[in-house]
């Protein structure tokens, strides 16, 4: 799997602390290797971000992409759970 990386992930991963910095390393190497590994709770999504996917990094920061094709998606937002939803 390949991912891709938006201007508003790059600025929302900067903004990240840096332990949630490296778990999030952790959890796209997992994603390469497999996106559908149990530990991502890789999940379609509804409303405002419906067509869209979310994998868990921690607890409680969730990364949200959509694919481009089959073997390539778009990584656009990560944050927290409420920063996402609202």
């Amino acid at each position: 799997m390949q991912y891709i990386l938006s201007r508003r992930f790059e600025k929302d991963f900067a903004r990240l602390p840096p332990a949630t910095k490296k778990k999030a390393f952790s959890t796209f190497e997992k994603f390469i290797e497999n996106p559908q590994n149990p530990s991502l709770r890789n999940h379609s999504l509804a409303g405002k971000w419906k067509g869209h996917f979310s994998i868990n990094v921690t607890g409680d920061t969730r990364a949200i992409y959509f694919v481009i094709e089959d073997d390539m998606v778009r990584f656009i937002a990560i944050g927290s759970h409420s920063e996402l939803y609202g």
